[in-house]
Formats: structure tokens, C-alpha cells, sequence
């Protein structure tokens, strides 16, 4: 994660590993440099007319060829106005157009990954580097770049107008350029280092806040109300500090700022009138010098804070490239690639009929973000039609063998064999497309019934939709809803029950026929009359496909063909229910605990 970002990076460092994104934008990105250039000539030509206006109409008294002057003022106006609208436009096309292509590149990418990297790296964490870094990259690419285009050619313009008017002035203008560019440099940073904290303790604050009110409850029942206010209290007290803190800063940079361009006009004023009192230069030329004094400390300020701002979003660049640069621990292989095609372009006819049959092949296991063997040397074959069953204690294991078959993780060494073949020679989405997959905690996308639905089979057709939420016991669900298929799920399925999202989420896994069914504690938040209605249509459903079935109630599977007990990420016993309550083992244990409990009564 963050870990990985450079501690103290260079400015621009990035940059070039952001042209790809750039390329196709190269034409208008070098527009907009021109019309920047040109934007900023304009600026400098302004206090040239000032100054002709001064010495050839108010000084001279005479109003000859104004009418030139006037249309010649307009004209550079007029076109400055159109310069900077269109490069106004532009920048935000580009900043949105590029702010598009690394999101859709970031989202692409993730869809790559398997499952450990989303174990691995929290989805606030994710989140971020998608939205908020790339949304930053998207504002740096546009507009501080812009920002430094116009600030720069604006005081090399300047200065070249200046050397030109008069060297005598300009030398002293010049004079104090690096004073203020170190006065700036040494604000700048106390600025930043001020608002990092301030930053800091505003998260702590609203996770303050957040405790404070997701925890009421406990805070009430604990009566820690004091120590709570006590704890806040002193978040605040740090918070205010540091403000007040960063206002000082920012008072004494405005305030030196201020007292250093009253300092250059000063100088500009003083030398200026007397070589003006000797007719060396003209009132309107000390104007343009007054002008150009005085406006030349905001770019450089401006140009400051821009190199400030690239140096942060370098930590941006480097965790959006660095999500771009990691590479999933289950890929296909080029060679795979080419025959079946990827997850996104897919060579249907090369994809051979699935039958089902499944097996174990010397397999041993470790999870990527671990190093002890939750499987070793394990061996186990299923045939295409069997119904598996796999129980356990919770955090026994019992996902693992489901993630390998389904090839969300590679096994660390041996095979994963699927009807024969080692399932890396063939795509991940050959054999995803046929596994039917339904989750202990389900999962519905926003969007109507029939959408989420169709995500099981896009093609399906209204018979097809209703027979598998019939089969599931969930078409009365649906029917009685106001408007059947149509009816919003909400975000995350909010507008349903657990049991309702649960229904719904086995009749997309089933909609699509799949040869591969895996029920992962499936039935484990529906209610016992709902389980009911739904353990015959289980028994309906499996039979002709591989079924495994992760269960908590064990008398969902006393008829499994074969049943798994998994203790400690290991295979501890297997066989038919028969079998293994006449061992009195591991299974007999479980089995009589949870019938002395009720659990049978289903």
C-alpha cells in the first residue's frame, strides 16, 4: 500500500510515466502550451499601451491617432478574451478526458486482479486511488501545467520588457527577485508542513466524530461519556493550535509579500523619478516599470506553490502507477490468451463443453499474503455430477478448496485439474462462466431485479428469468412485488430483506445453467421457513452438475455424496453422513452438538 510510495519524492518524477494517458491528447495539450504563451504576451503588451497613452495623448495634450490605439486595444483585448476562452475549454476537456482514461484503466486493471490482492488492500484504500488520485493526476495534467506555462513565459516576457526599456531600473527590479523567491520558499513550506497537520487532525476529528456516533450505544452502556468528551476535547485542543499556528504563517507571508512589493515600488519610484527628472526616461515608461514591479512577485509566487503541489500529487502518480504496475498472481498465459481470448474478449468457439468433474492432484496451498500450508499434498476427485459437501468451524478453512476450484487463487504446488486438464490450460473465464457461485453474504447490484438477474446471463429471456426464481421458491417474491421484475434493488440490495437478496442472488447463480454449482453457507441467512421451501429446490438444482456445498446447518447435507470436514485448513475426515457419524469422529462431534442444540429441527 502506501508503504510503497517514495517518502520524499521529486517533483515531475512521475510525469513521464503518465504519457501513455497523454499521447492521444499531445496536439491539444500542445495548443494549449501556445495559447498560454500567448495569453501571457498579452498580459505584458496591457501596460505598454498604459504607457503610450501616457506619453503620447495626456502627456502631449492631443488626442492624434487615438482611434488607432483604441482599435489596436480592443483587438489584442478581443483576442486575449478568445485565447483564454477556448483554453479555458480546453483544459477542462483535457483534465475530464484524461480524469476518464485513468479510471477506466485503473477499473479495467482491477478486474484483473484476483482475490488476494483485494484481501490484501482495503476498499477505502482502492477507492482512493481510483477517484481521488486519479481525479488529482486528471487537475495536474490540465491546469497546473497551464498554471506554470502562463506564470513562467509572464516573467520571462517581463524581464525581457524591462531589459529593454531601461537596464538601470530593471537591474534593481531584478535585484530583489531571489529575496522573494526565498521568502516564498520558506512560507511555502511552513505552509505545507502546517496544513499536512492540520489535515491529519481533521481525519482524527471525524473519526472522532464517526465513534462518537456509531458508538453511542456502547458509549452509553460503558458510561465513558467523560472519557470520550475528554479525548475529543483534546483533538480540538491540537487542531486549534496548529490554525492558529498556520494564520500566523499566513499572516507574516501576506504582510512580507506586501511589505516586499511596497519595497520594489519603492525602489522603482525613487530611482525612477530622478532619472525621469532627467528626462532620461518619459512618466509612461515609469509606469510600465511600476506595473511590471509590482506584478511580477505573484507569478513567482504562484509558480512556488504549483512546484509545491506537483511534489504532493508525485505521491498520487506513483500509487496510481503503482496499481497500474501490480500483476495479479492468477493470470492466463499468453498462449491461453490466444486460444480462448481474456476476461473482457472472449473466443467463444474455442471453448470446449464443460462436463464437471473435478480433482485435487497433489495439492498443496498457501495464501499469498501468508507462508503456512493450509493444504499439503492433498488429493481428492470429484466426478462431474457429485454433490460435495464441506463443513467445518468458522475460519476452518473451508473456502479455500471452493477458491481453487473456482481458480480465484493457484494452487502453490500440484494441479487443479477440471475434466482432466490442469485448469491454467484453459481461460479463467471458460471456467467462471461455468460456475454458478452463491455467497453467505449476498451481493445485489444497483439497479433493477431483472438487471441483476441478467447478470447471470445476459441473454435471458422472461421464462427463462421467472423458471429460475421459481425453481429458488423466489418468483412469490417477486410476483408480489409492485413492480415485478422492474422493482429497484437499491444500492447493495438495501430495499430487501437478507433472506429476499439471498433468493434472488441463487436464482442469477442457476439462470445461466452452470455444470459447477457452489453454495458457500448459501442458506445461512434465510429463515427457517424460507430454508425449507428452498432445500427442495436445492435437491432439484444439483442434480446433473458438481455441486459443493459449504454448510453450518448440518442437516442441509446428509445427503451429499461426499462430505469434507475441514479442521485447521486441513482434511480431517471424509465420506457419507452414513460413514462418518458410524467413526464417531470430528463430524459425529459436530453433527450430535448442533442436534442437541436444534439444529436439526429444520
Amino acid at each position: 500500500m502506501d508503504e510503497h510510495v517514495t517518502r520524499k519524492p521529486l517533483p515531475l518524477l512521475g510525469i513521464p510515466k503518465l504519457l501513455p494517458f497523454l499521447r492521444p491528447y499531445a496536439k491539444t495539450v500542445i495548443l494549449m502550451i501556445v495559447l498560454g504563451f500567448a495569453s501571457s504576451l498579452a498580459d505584458t503588451i496591457y501596460p505598454l499601451f498604459n504607457s503610450y497613452a501616457l506619453d503620447n495623448f495626456i502627456a502631449e495634450g492631443t488626442l492624434k491617432g487615438i482611434s488607432t490605439f483604441i482599435l489596436m486595444y480592443l483587438l489584442v483585448m478581443v483576442l486575449q478574451e478568445l485565447d483564454n476562452l477556448y483554453c479555458l475549454f480546453q483544459c477542462g476537456r483535457v483534465e475530464m478526458l484524461v480524469d476518464r482514461d485513468l479510471r477506466n484503466a485503473a477499473f479495467h486493471h482491477l478486474q484483473t486482479l484476483s482475490f488476494s490482492y483485494f484481501n490484501q488492500n482495503n476498499v477505502g484504500y482502492i477507492h482512493a486511488r481510483v477517484m481521488s488520485d486519479t481525479g488529482k493526476i486528471g487537475e495536474l495534467v490540465a491546469w497546473r501545467m497551464m498554471d506554470v506555462v502562463w506564470n513562467l513565459s509572464y516573467i520571462i516576457f517581463v524581464l525581457i520588457a524591462m531589459l529593454r526599456i531601461n537596464r538601470y531600473l530593471a537591474g534593481y527590479v531584478m535585484a530583489l527577485i531571489p529575496v522573494a523567491v526565498l521568502l516564498i520558499l520558506y512560507f511555502q513550506r511552513k505552509l505545507v508542513e502546517s496544513n499536512h497537520r492540520i489535515r491529519e487532525m481533521n481525519s482524527r476529528i471525524t473519526s472522532d466524530f464517526n465513534e462518537g456516533i456509531t458508538g453511542a450505544r456502547s458509549i452509553r452502556t460503558l458510561v465513558i461519556e467523560q472519557l470520550i468528551r475528554r479525548d475529543f476535547e483534546k483533538d480540538t485542543l491540537k487542531m486549534e493550535k496548529v490554525s492558529v499556528k498556520t494564520t500566523h504563517y499566513s499572516a507574516l507571508f501576506t504582510s512580507s509579500l506586501t511589505l516586499l512589493s511596497s519595497a520594489v515600488l519603492a525602489i522603482v519610484l525613487w530611482r525612477g523619478g530622478m532619472i525621469t527628472r532627467e528626462g532620461v526616461i518619459r512618466i509612461g515608461t515609469l509606469s510600465v516599470f511600476m506595473s511590471y514591479a509590482v506584478g511580477l512577485l505573484t507569478p513567482i509566487q504562484d509558480i512556488i506553490t504549483t512546484l509545491s503541489a506537483l511534489i504532493a500529487i508525485q505521491v498520487n502518480i506513483e500509487r496510481f502507477t503503482n496499481l497500474l504496475a501490480e500483476e495479479s498472481d492468477v493470470a492466463d498465459t499468453p498462449e491461453v490468451t490466444a486460444k480462448y481470448g481474456d476476461n473482457f474478449n472472449a473466443i467463444r468457439e474455442n471453448w470446449e463443453p464443460i462436463r464437471g468433474d473435478v480433482e485435487f492432484r497433489d495439492v498443496s496451498f498457501h495464501y499469498p499474503d501468508g507462508e503456512e500450508m493450509v493444504l499439503e499434498h492433498f488429493n481428492l476427485k470429484i466426478p462431474a455430477g457429485t454433490n460435495a459437501a464441506i463443513v467445518g468451524e468458522t475460519g476452518a478453512g473451508k473456502s479455500t478448496l471452493v477458491n481453487l476450484v473456482c481458480r480465484f487463487f493457484e494452487p502453490t504446488k500440484g494441479q487443479v485439474l477440471i475434466d482432466g486438464k490442469d485448469a491454467r490450460e484453459r481461460s479463467q473465464l471458460w471456467l467462471h462462466s461455468s460456475i454458478g457461485y452463491v455467497l453467505q453474504t449476498p451481493h445485489l447490484f444497483s439497479g433493477s431485479i431483472r438487471d441483476n438477474l441478467r447478470y447471470g446471463k445476459p441473454d435471458a429471456t422472461e421464462e427463462e428469468i421467472w423458471a429460475a426464481l421459481d425453481k429458488v421458491s423466489a418468483g412469490d417474491v417477486v410476483r408480489k412485488l409492485e413492480k415485478g421484475l422492474d422493482s429497484e434493488v437499491g444500492e447493495g440490495g438495501e430495499s430487501l430483506s437478507v433472506g429476499e437478496k439471498q433468493l434472488l442472488s441463487f436464482a442469477r447463480a442457476i439462470l445461466s445453467d452452470p455444470k459447477i454449482l457452489i453454495l458457500d453457507e448459501a442458506t445461512a441467512s434465510i429463515d427457517t421457513m424460507t430454508e425449507k421451501a428452498i432445500q427442495d429446490a436445492i435437491l432439484t438444482v444439483i442434480k446433473g452438475r458438481t455441486s459443493f456445498v459449504i454448510a453450518h446447518r448440518l442437516s442441509t447435507i446428509v445427503n451429499a455424496d461426499i462430505i469434507l470436514v475441514v479442521m485447521g485448513g486441513k482434511i480431517v475426515e471424509r465420506g457419507t453422513h452414513e460413514e462418518l457419524m458410524r467413526k464417531k469422529g470430528t463430524y459425529y462431534d459436530l453433527y450430535t452438538s448442533q442436534s442437541w442444540m436444534g439444529g436439526n429441527e429444520n
